[in-house]
């Protein structure tokens, strides 16, 4: 059995299709791991639903914040961004069925030494904290009152995490973290409006992967959610993002030797991120 982790697929249907085909992915035998971020901005996002839905247990994916997006705006939360390209699932004839599947779907996923979260884990979080905090969310989501949860979910703040949040704070902290967060200073406080180039963060931010002494540093955390910041392989770090759906490639590693796979982009919505 060979377990592959795959990038940011935002609707790049073609791709991961080439992608699977690529790695010669078998469904009886082997596992796919996705970043997240299925979903939006790419000309395939219903496609790609029903593909991954398709692969039942074979497949494990965790929410991205588009994913996130999608269900909000299913639900009438949230509007349409100009940019987003969501209509056809939104009038798919199966799309309570993949709504509903996509909102039982994790946060976070822990295995073997790794971990799958869509943009990262707050400094001060370990493994088993973060893992305990996902389920916080995932309940949410899945609970009678979800509505509520994705009408409140929306904010940057609070900006850091604190032991004693409670209510929609904790949970927004929690999604803002491992959906939504690149840089943070040394004490955890997140900054959102930065998706650029490392050598570009704003004075007093760091990639939350490089903050000294990270609770998680002693596992790999598989991300997508940067694609600025492209393909990056590490120890503790494994980043997948590579920007398909900006004419970057896309991305897939085998986990047992750190073989990297990587398709062209067909179809690219702008030519660089």
């Amino acid at each position: 059995m060979a377990i592959f982790a795959v990038g940011d697929v935002q609707g790049c249907h073609a791709e991961l299709v080439q992608l699977l085909d690529q790695i010669a992915f078998d469904p009886a035998a082997d596992k796919l791991w996705l970043v997240g971020d299925l979903v939006n901005r790419g000309p395939g996002s219903l496609e790609v639903l029903r593909l991954v839905k398709s692969l039942g247990d074979s497949a494990i994916t965790v929410l991205g914040n588009h994913d996130l997006h999608l269900l909000a705006v299913a639900e009438g939360v949230a509007e349409l961004h100009r940019s987003d390209t969501l209509d056809e699932i939104l009038g798919a004839p199966d799309r309570d069925e993949l709504l509903r599947w996509l909102r039982n779907q994790r946060l976070l996923y822990a295995q073997d030494g790794y971990v799958l979260v869509h943009a990262g884990l707050l400094p001060q979080w370990s493994v088993a904290q973060a893992q305990s905090l996902a389920r916080e969310v995932e309940a949410a989501l899945r609970g009678n009152d979800y509505v509520t949860f994705l009408s409140r979910m929306y904010g940057n703040v609070p900006h850091n995490w604190d032991d004693s949040l409670s209510g929609y704070k904790r949970l927004r902290v929690i999604v803002n973290a491992f959906t939504r967060m690149r840089i943070c200073t040394k004490e955890g406080e997140m900054e959102f409006r930065f998706k650029g180039e490392v050598e570009n963060i704003p004075s007093g931010y760091m990639p939350w992967f490089d903050i000294p002494k990270r609770a998680s540093r002693d596992s790999t955390v598989i991300v997508g959610h940067w694609s600025a910041l492209g393909l990056l392989l590490r120890n503790d770090i494994i980043a997948l993002d590579t920007g398909c759906l900006w004419g970057g490639p896309m991305s897939a590693i085998r986990l047992e030797d750190r073989q990297l796979f990587q398709v062209s982009c067909n179809s690219p919505v702008a030519k660089h991120w």
